[in-house]
């Protein structure tokens, strides 16, 4: 198999990291994420954002 036959989330958009509070609450749980209160999208907290990714991920 060749890195080709994996999908991967890599190139995915992700919203701009903040640099103090307020943040963003997560939208899976109401965790604080690690992004700004100010983003317009989903956010998820390190933990859903974990899980989702499990959740999602290619098997073959």
């Amino acid at each position: 198999m060749s890195d080709e036959d994996y999908c991967t989330i890599a190139e995915a958009p992700r919203p701009p990291r903040a640099d103090g509070p307020p943040y963003a609450d997560c939208v899976l749980c109401r965790e604080p994420t690690e992004y700004p209160e100010s983003y317009k999208g989903i956010t998820l907290c390190p933990v859903c954002e974990w899980q989702e990714a499990q959740r999602t991920a290619c098997s073959g």
